[in-house]
């Protein structure tokens, strides 16, 4: 066993490397070699014997070959390392000065830079404000923001160029201080304070070295600060006005505006975390409000237990044996990526050993013009609850102004990794360095499947320009005001709950400024929904909410949300998007979003009749029910849901397949009409057996649709419906005579009436089981004496309608009565 292991210890690379070498480097001998080896061979055999001393000779050659091979591989080290050192040290360019950057900096910031600027940061402290609040302040807005008129200074102790690694890199001073800058918020001061106080900050301060490094052959720049800066803010409080109070007042909050600063310019900007500036050749002056990217995890390498953050043994050094121990341990490695993009995180499977595989495809959402992404992995362990952070690293992405799309990250020793997607739907491969360890990388692909834009138009499917807009990205929609949402909650999937049961009763709550909509519950982990909503549009850049939920004992759990951005919806240009989930592992929405003008919205649900329509619901039967009783069957009946009216048909007992020929009518207010399949219990509650919702509201009037519509919330079933959107035309509607109606209330009230003398006899007789088939008549009764209540007072709205109209046709037509109405 023991000759086994030192023989697995060999290196037989390594000979087969020093045998080539001898081969290729001796090749120009072997000529005079093979002669000389046959000559001795010959003494040996004819004259004298050499077994003695040739084998020592053969020795002594060897080693001196194998001193020769060590000592050009640790020459050929030496070089490259010095190499390295010296293309990250050595300037390529003499020290300049930047008398004519600053110059030119002079000339162009007013008008130029600090509106640009001015915007951009803007939304960048909007959204830290928000975010990273002071203890003695509840709630902050910003008031106003301008950098002012003075700009920073660059490399004042002047510049130059160098290398690090194969990257051309800029080095230059930025020193910023400016005391003219227009920076002011209104805070709202937490308890024990009360008020509102204007924070006004009266100058800033910013030094430090910049460096400046030109990408994708000069198609971008990347910037960051080589260490922390130095911050230094003052501010003052008051009412807005030429009186100021003195800091004092709210201690505390310079530091925190301070800190809030320096954190910002730490995490985003101090290396090695660079922000883009991008130059492309064509500006399509179009402004990027989000965008729907695809990111696959292929594969990871190199993986070490050694190497990697958070391993017990990354600091104790090993023997030879040890580290063939730990060579068979990363074997055993199961590992996990987590990706993240803002609040949306999704997890891959667990993949075994030192090289895992996962080629895991997620839809991740951004809800701005750039992104960082960013890529975890842990360890998991069998048996265990919680999991080990190893390492990580991230993709930054930016959307660039001639429709192509821009990915950088920090590559090997803390160059640069950057790679350009000239149009939507082409995949980016990348090869990432895990961040603060020695060994790993991360193989991932990215793909942008969609751009979406501040007018309306998208960028996708290797289209540059959306043909729904213009080149100069003017909008070709009407304004926000006097429009209308249409929301449609289509389906979902991949939704996962709580409930260790493995039950699940999902639905959705959608939010639109103050108002609130809910979905019907769903019983499967990828329901189907198909429920339409309208919201007024609000404009200003209102993010339409949505939760996903389930329904528990003790409350119900949100399974995860997200949030869709409305800005530049286009009329007649409905959009269909799978949404993922944020704070979840799994799931994805699909939702259909449409703008519709409000005239055109009342057209579509029948409002080009005010008060004179109603709808006409025939419920025919239904086929392939689930069983909802242990013997196999069901006793269907359908409650009717038309905004705040209910109705119900008869129940049929012991079927799947009833048939209910049932009429229902009501007015046409554009409510929608659901559809609820139920099982009849006696004694127990009901049991829903599917769901469906009925669309009329784009029907020509006075035209029939017969359709069948799957249950939705169950696996199979289907109900056999027909619907129709009427015009009223009295004389062509027979059930609308007031007699007919007065009679057949009057009728269902008697038969009311004999139902509670039957119950009452039941009860008295103790006959629980023959009192199903009553209650179930009565309530079928009072169904329909509130059926023609309503239609008694749609016929009495009607009637009305019609009696106007014959006046003022009576009105028109007699010119006499007309001006006596005039002059009245």
């Amino acid at each position: 066993m023991g000759r086994r292991k030192k023989r697995s210890l060999v290196n037989f690379d390594g000979v087969v490397d020093f045998f080539n070498n001898v081969m290729v480097e001796k090749k120009p001998y072997l000529p005079f070699l093979i002669p000389l080896i046959l000559i001795f061979w010959a003494l040996d055999k004819w004259i004298f014997s050499l077994s003695n001393w040739v084998p020592l000779v053969l020795a002594v050659w060897a080693t001196i070959q194998y001193g020769n091979y060590q000592h050009r591989i640790a020459v050929e080290d030496l070089n490259k390392k010095w190499q390295r050192v010296t293309l990250n040290t050595s300037p390529i360019t003499p020290l300049e000065h930047c008398e004519w950057l600053n110059k030119l900096l002079m000339e162009i910031w007013s008008n130029y830079m600090n509106p640009k600027l001015s915007l951009r940061f803007q939304s960048i402290v909007e959204k830290r404000l928000k975010r990273h609040k002071s203890r003695l302040i509840e709630r902050v807005e910003l008031l106003e923001f301008s950098l002012g008129s003075s700009p920073p200074w660059l490399g004042l102790q002047g510049t130059r160029w160098s290398t690090f690694g194969d990257q051309r890199v800029m080095r230059l001073g930025f020193d910023w201080d400016t005391t003219d800058l227009s920076i002011m918020l209104l805070a709202k001061v937490a308890k024990p304070f009360f008020g509102t106080a204007k924070i006004v900050i009266n100058s800033l301060h910013i030094k430090g070295d910049i460096l400046l490094m030109p990408i994708l052959d000069g198609k971008a720049v990347l910037y960051s600060f080589i260490s922390s800066p130095e911050v230094r803010i003052t501010i003052a409080f008051g009412s807005g006005g030429s009186e100021s109070l003195p800091a004092t007042e709210l201690p505390g909050v310079s530091s925190w505006l301070v800190k809030l600063l320096t954190d910002t310019l730490a995490k985003t900007m101090v290396e090695p975390r660079r922000h883009c500036f991008s130059l492309p050749a064509v500006d399509l002056r179009k402004k990027a409000v989000g965008g729907i990217v695809y990111v696959t995890v292929l594969s990871a390498t190199k993986l070490s237990r050694s190497s990697l953050r958070g391993s017990p043994s990354r600091k104790q050094p090993s023997s030879g044996v040890d580290g063939l121990q730990e060579h068979i341990d990363d074997n055993d490695l199961q590992t996990f990526v987590e990706v993240e993009l803002g609040e949306l995180t999704r997890k891959t499977n667990v993949r075994p050993g030192s090289s895992p595989q996962w080629d895991s495809t997620f839809n991740m959402v951004l809800h701005d013009n750039t992104g960082t992404i960013r890529f975890h992995l842990y360890e998991h362990t069998p048996g265990s609850v919680t999991c080990d952070y190893l390492a990580s690293c991230e993709i930054k992405m930016r959307y660039v102004a001639d429709d192509s799309t821009m990915f950088w990250a920090i590559g090997p020793d803390l160059g640069v990794i950057a790679r350009h997607s000239e149009f939507c739907g082409q995949d980016v491969e990348m090869v990432l360095p895990f961040e603060g360890v020695n060994a790993g990388e991360l193989a991932v692909k990215l793909v942008v499947k969609e751009w979406q834009f501040s007018d309306g138009s998208l960028s996708f499917n290797n289209l540059r320009v959306s043909s729904q807009s213009s080149l100069s990205g003017s909008s070709n929609f009407l304004s926000n005001t006097g429009r209308r949402i249409s929301v449609t909650v289509v389906e979902g999937k991949d939704l996962i709950t709580k409930d260790k049961s493995g039950k699940c009763n999902l639905y959705v709550k959608l939010q639109y400024g103050k108002v609130l909509q809910k979905t019907k519950t769903a019983q499967s982990f990828n329901p189907a929904w198909n429920q339409k909503f309208e919201f007024d549009e609000i404009g200003d850049g209102e993010y339409l909410k949505i939760k996903c939920y389930t329904e528990e004992v003790f409350g119900d759990d949100s399974i995860g949300s997200a949030r869709i951005s409305l800005e530049g919806l286009v009329e007649g240009s409905p959009r269909d998007v799978w949404i993922p989930l944020e704070k979840a592992n799994s799931g994805e929405l699909r939702i259909q979003i449409e703008a519709v003008r409000v005239d055109d919205y009342e057209g579509s649900r029948g409002s080009a009749y005010p008060g004179n329509g109603w709808i006409e619901l025939v419920l025919i039967e239904a086929r392939d029910l689930v069983a909802a009783d242990l013997r196999g069957t069901s006793d269907p009946y359908v409650r009717v849901q038309y905004g705040n009216l209910k109705r119900r048909t008869k129940v049929m007992y012991k079927t799947l397949n009833p048939k209910w020929h049932q009429t229902f009518e009501f007015p046409d207010d554009g409510s929608p009409i659901e559809l609820h399949v139920k099982d009849h219990n006696a004694l127990l509650p009901t049991s829903s057996i599917g769901d469906c919702v009925v669309e009329y509201q784009r029907l020509p009037p006075n035209e029939l649709a017969d359709k069948w519509i799957p249950l939705q919330g169950v696996k199979r079933g289907e109900i056999h419906v027909q619907v129709t959107r009427k015009v009223p035309e009295l004389e062509k509607r027979p059930s609308m005579v007031p007699e007919s109606s007065l009679t057949k209330a009057h009728q269902i009230s008697s038969q009311m009436k004999q139902m509670m003398i039957k119950l009452q006899s039941l009860i008295e007789d103790s006959n629980l089981e023959g009192m199903s088939a009553p209650l179930s008549e009565l309530e079928t009764l009072q169904d329909m004496q509130e059926e023609y209540m309503v239609q008694l007072e749609t016929e009495q709205m009607l009637l009305l309608n019609k009696i106007k109209e014959l006046g003022q046709e009576i009105l028109n037509s007699s010119p006499s009565l007309s001006r006596r109405s005039s002059q009245s």
